[in-house]
């Protein structure tokens, strides 16, 4: 089972373009779950692992979150498969994570991240 919790900062521009994202990436997927959570201190974005807004995290796991990556209540840039950057990730990206999760369903360590 898939369990995804998508972190976001209050009114985030960036949460409707990952929810629709997301929503195309989940038709492979229709028993997900899916938890929406606003994040509004730094203490929180450390508990949860919020690594800027929006995060997804996938079973617990950030996976397009780089080794290095503070947590932080600051907007996210991702990178697509093209180099382009935006403000979620691509559907292929989102299609590309979900289906490792369903493969590999352990949480991921940091080394193991499949997208950067």
């Amino acid at each position: 089972m898939l369990e995804l919790t998508v972190l976001t900062v209050p009114d985030c521009p960036n949460e409707p373009v990952l929810r629709e994202r997301l929503a195309r990436a989940l038709t492979a997927y229709p028993h997900a779950s899916i938890t929406h959570r606003v994040i509004d201190d730094e203490a929180d974005a450390v508990r949860w692992g919020m690594h800027g807004s929006p995060t997804l995290l996938i079973n617990g796991v950030d996976v397009f979150a780089t080794p290095e990556a503070a947590p932080s209540l600051s907007c996210r840039l991702y990178q697509d498969e093209t180099g382009s950057t935006g403000g979620a990730p691509s559907v292929t990206a989102l299609c590309q994570a979900l289906g490792h999760a369903v493969r590999n369903p352990e949480p991921a360590k940091h080394r193991d991240r499949i997208v950067r």
